[in-house]
């Protein structure tokens, strides 16, 4: 995907290991609930620059993870060559989300300021910690703010590219 398509592209998982020997690999699925990913047509796989539509043959759910075979991959050794590789979607395949909630995607890069208008860095990527959302803020230093709409994040403009919070830069 190249940089000015990485903004259409959203990865929804990744290859992490084989499952059987039939083909079957096992996902780390980023989409709720975990096997929706499945539900996507058509996906990409790959990595870097190296991207290739794909479709899903089977799925299901395993454990706490999602176990697939795609079109084409009948094998052990076919299925090796995929460890590692994302997952993705076109944005556009993906629903809009209802007012007030985000695609973490489409907040990656926007630009973070506070209220008092200092400009702290760009978000980086955002992790959950089970109690809520945590933006990943980098800049002169690397800050984690919580993702708490209405009190932490004060608003987001994705038009603008911005995020306003109400953060001590001290922190």
């Amino acid at each position: 995907m190249s940089g000015t398509d990485a903004a259409r592209w959203v990865v929804m998982g990744r290859v992490s290991g084989l499952y059987g020997v039939r083909g079957w690999v096992k996902v780390f699925s980023y989409a709720e609930p975990r096997e929706g990913i499945a539900e996507y047509a058509p996906l990409y796989l790959g990595a870097g620059e190296d991207w290739r539509v794909v479709e899903v043959a089977e799925a299901r759910a395993h454990g706490k993870g999602v176990v697939l075979r795609f079109e084409g991959i009948a094998d052990r050794d076919a299925a090796a060559r995929l460890v590692g590789c994302d997952i993705a979607v076109r944005r556009e395949q993906l629903p809009e989300p209802a007012a007030g909630e985000y695609y973490w995607a489409d907040l990656i890069g926007l630009k973070v300021v506070t209220v008092e208008g200092i400009e702290l860095g760009v978000v980086d990527h955002l992790f959950e910690t089970g109690a809520n959302d945590v933006v990943v803020v980098k800049g002169e230093r690397e800050r984690l703010i919580p993702f708490l709409s209405g009190s932490v994040i004060a608003g987001i403009d994705l038009g603008q590219r911005v995020m306003r919070v109400d953060w001590d830069p001290g922190f």
